[in-house]
């Protein structure tokens, strides 16, 4: 299937990895009530997957923007000027807004891609089993979570995976800062064979920057 995607990216500003979830709190501040900016309702969070996507890469701000959210940040990417973080406004007038169809869904061969931030794959339920695995366990978890973080995202956009997906890791271990708490991540490579838009984020903590994908 096609997906409708909106990549904006702020030129002229240097940004921090950690300005991402600044920038989705300013915009989901400013536009509280669409909920798709910032996922709640009520002071309660919204369990789906993101359509707007908060990324810092190489020091450059990114807002992703997928099907129903492609228009609201090409919006933004029009309509705004400026961020306020921390109480500092910051022009945003150069800018660089791409707008695609992109391909989404189980492919015949399989693609290679590399996470450009750290994946946030394991939980408070799965983490002791990867611990306490030996190398060909912790690999088998792995596999098994980037498989279910796939099929959980086409749920996002209701696509039926009715062919088996397989997968290849080549992945480190790495910490990653969240709330100023330590969670470990993975970065690296993986195979699979499903066609994933570049940019999109995969396991915990998506819109925020984390899982950030590419193809090699």
């Amino acid at each position: 299937m096609d997906l409708n995607v909106c990549k904006l990216e702020l030129l002229n500003i240097k940004m921090k990895k950690r300005d991402s979830e600044k920038i989705r709190g300013y915009l989901g501040n400013k536009y509280e009530k669409m909920d798709i900016l910032h996922n709640h309702k009520d002071d309660k969070f919204i369990y789906r997957y993101p359509k707007v996507q908060y990324k810092i890469i190489d020091e450059k701000a990114i807002i992703l923007g997928i099907e129903e959210g492609a228009n609201i940040v090409t919006n933004i990417g029009i309509n705004d000027d400026k961020l306020i973080i921390e109480d500092k406004s910051i022009n945003t007038f150069e800018k660089k807004i791409s707008i695609n169809k992109c391909d989404f869904g189980v492919s015949d061969d399989y693609v290679t891609y590399e996470f450009l931030t750290p994946w946030i794959a394991l939980n408070q339920k799965n983490i002791n089993n990867y611990n306490n695995g030996n190398d060909m366990e912790k690999e088998e978890i792995l596999q098994r979570i980037l498989i279910g973080n796939i099929i959980s995202m086409s749920k996002g956009f209701n696509y039926t995976v009715d062919n088996k997906i397989k997968c290849w890791l080549n992945l480190q271990s790495t910490y990653a800062n969240i709330k100023g708490l330590k969670h470990v991540g993975f970065v690296g490579e993986f195979k699979v064979n499903f066609n994933i838009p570049d940019y999109f984020g995969l396991g915990k903590n998506v819109s925020k920057g984390f899982g950030t994908i590419k193809k090699k």
